[in-house]
């Protein structure tokens, strides 16, 4: 076990380890005031972050030490209990509903959200797919289409919950692995314009989403309604300044921005630590990036090169959208940033994803899994 941990990518190692120290720094922070007066304990949410952090290192260690050819052929199966569970969470009594969104399947006092089981499972069924008859991509009906046929499946089912932000991360991280399995190009600018299509068309059936977007071009036009989260969330980073008010010391986090301590801690870090906290959160984002890519262009296997770039692209694509959500620059979508947000079935299968990328990166130059 010590000799396997001594070959994974140690750069990609450290930054995940600091990323989910931050975030345990300010899980705390930021919801102590809501654990006192709802648990009467301000550390109530970072010992449940505390288990789920475990949690997610015990399964970032067993996805570690997985034989990654029996995953590629586990692909089929897992694809088909995802979507199971997607089904599932629509079924009534089973389902948990938040804030109008049914996106949760309940389990006594857990929950699951099935939409990041789904994350993975799409990842490794496209890589398999786009691996096993690589030729095929530059055909649209033989390469392509079958692609886009399952994802949106999986992106309907999705949107019935609903979720436009994890459907987002999903078609965009699908986008990502078609090229770099070599798809045409005219094909991607024609896929390209077709999804910005239909995720206008999304936005314009359901008033609550028009109701965003025009929160998000002016929030202040409403700013004790839908504008309220994006007008808090400048008025924590604002006030951080470049070094920040210090550690424990914000102010929103009395009870003024909605989910400090979920989809808005990248806020209350740049209010704690000001520009330079964000930078360096940023800056360690951009690092598991760039081992990720630098992992999948290096390994010799085309399945595994993939592998790497789906599971880099869905930490790279959703880090994004959850921090231009924070700072004004995207609408609100309700997506978590990954390794800091306080949360569950998220984190878990986030470092699943993360293990899988430390594997990739233990395999032999010349080791093939296909």
């Amino acid at each position: 076990m010590i000799q396997k941990y001594r070959q994974v990518d140690g750069v990609l190692l450290g930054a995940i380890f600091a990323l989910l120290l931050i975030g345990l720094l300010m899980t705390y922070s930021s919801s102590a005031v809501k654990g006192y007066l709802y648990f009467d304990d301000p550390y109530h949410y970072l010992k449940m972050e505390l288990v789920w952090v475990t949690l997610g290192l015990v399964a970032m260690t067993v996805a570690l030490f997985l034989d990654l050819r029996k995953l590629y052929n586990w692909a089929k199966p897992i694809l088909y209990i995802a979507i199971i569970l997607l089904i599932v969470v629509k079924v009534p009594g089973l389902g948990r509903t938040v804030n109008g969104a049914t996106r949760w399947i309940g389990l006594g006092p857990l929950s699951i959200q099935p939409s990041e089981v789904i994350k993975l499972a799409m990842v490794l069924i496209m890589a398999r797919v786009l691996a096993t008859n690589p030729r095929n991509i530059q055909s649209f009906r033989k390469g392509l289409l079958p692609c886009l046929a399952l994802l949106g499946i999986i992106c309907g089912l999705i949107m019935l919950q609903p979720d436009l932000g994890t459907t987002l991360v999903i078609a965009g991280t699908t986008f990502f692995m078609l090229i770099a399995a070599g798809a045409r190009m005219w094909h991607m600018v024609a896929l390209g314009t077709a999804g910005l299509a239909m995720v206008v068309g999304a936005i314009v059936a359901a008033p609550y989403r028009m109701r965003r977007i025009f929160a998000f071009l002016d929030p202040w036009a409403d700013p004790s309604g839908k504008g309220y989260q994006t007008i808090q969330s400048l008025l924590a980073l604002g006030p951080g300044g470049l070094f920040g008010l210090g550690f424990g010391q914000s102010r929103q986090k009395f009870l003024y921005l909605p989910e400090n301590h979920t989809d808005f801690i990248f806020a209350m870090i740049g209010e704690e630590f000001g520009f330079v906290g964000a930078t360096l959160v940023v800056l360690l984002f951009f690092l598991v990036i760039w081992r990720g890519f630098r992992l999948a262009i290096n390994v010799p296997d085309n399945f595994l090169g993939l592998f790497a770039v789906g599971l880099t692209s869905l930490i790279g694509i959703q880090a994004m959208v959850n921090m231009g959500v924070v700072t004004g620059v995207l609408p609100v979508t309700g997506i978590t940033l990954p390794f800091l947000s306080y949360g569950g079935t998220s984190l878990v299968f986030t470092m699943i994803g993360v293990g899988l990328l430390l594997n990739i990166s233990t395999r032999g130059k010349t080791e093939e899994v296909i």
